[in-house]
């Protein structure tokens, strides 16, 4: 059926949405140090993700290490952490109780279609919420790069540029939009009869047919 298609559709791109976002979330890619001012070093290259620093040297060397103290970090950072990590964990939830409504599954037993229907459409809504979540981390930190950047009174070395970490992270929000939509647009109940059906030929007869009697003197 086309709408058990479009259900498998949605739930493969949530989760190819999820798995994105859970290695843009562990990668330090999020910003890269920016070659502004008179000066231009190419030495090394300072990559920052959300947790951890590395450091790319000319020779091939990379070097990194996590933050020492979590409560040291920007308001900006920790909210960023919590944001994608809770993100995540919705997108769990979400494939368990996608995976169980799913119309091609056996978990909830023969004729469960109501709730089979249910499931997947509150799945469908987590996926479509848990996208929109992790996007707020990733358009805030975009938006801080972008205005310390054109800052004057921030310092050159201290300018960054958008980490290709956010460039996948908006493809994997966007996944996660997308899928959603798709499985809650997939998962709609069985449909009823519009119109009864009478005798055993199939035939449907919308009006019943009212005979008169009249009453000969």
């Amino acid at each position: 059926m086309a709408s058990t298609g479009l259900q498998l559709l949605g739930l493969l791109l949530a989760v190819m949405g999820w798995v994105g976002g859970a290695l843009v979330c562990a990668a330090p890619l999020w910003r890269v140090s920016a070659f502004a001012g008179g000066e231009i070093v190419i030495a090394q290259v300072l990559w920052e993700g959300l947790w951890m620093t590395c450091l790319s040297q000319s020779t091939g060397q990379i070097q990194c290490k996590t933050y020492d103290s979590t409560l040291a970090l920007p308001i900006s950072a920790q909210v960023s952490r919590t944001l994608s990590v809770l993100s995540l964990l919705f997108c769990l939830f979400a494939l368990l109780l996608g995976v169980a409504g799913a119309k091609c599954t056996k978990c909830l037993g023969e004729g469960a279609y109501s709730s089979k229907a249910r499931l997947a459409r509150v799945a469908g809504a987590l996926f479509f919420f848990s996208g929109l979540l992790y996007l707020i981390p990733i358009c805030w930190t975009a938006y801080a790069v972008v205005r310390d950047f054109y800052d004057p009174k921030v310092a050159a070395p201290l300018k960054r540029e958008l980490g290709p970490a956010l460039y996948l992270g908006w493809g994997a929000g966007v996944l996660l939009l997308v899928g959603g939509a798709l499985l809650n647009a997939g998962s709609s109940p069985p449909g009823v009869r519009a119109t009864p059906t009478f005798g055993g030929g199939g035939r449907s007869n919308p009006l019943p047919v009212v005979v008169e009697e009249k009453e000969y003197v």
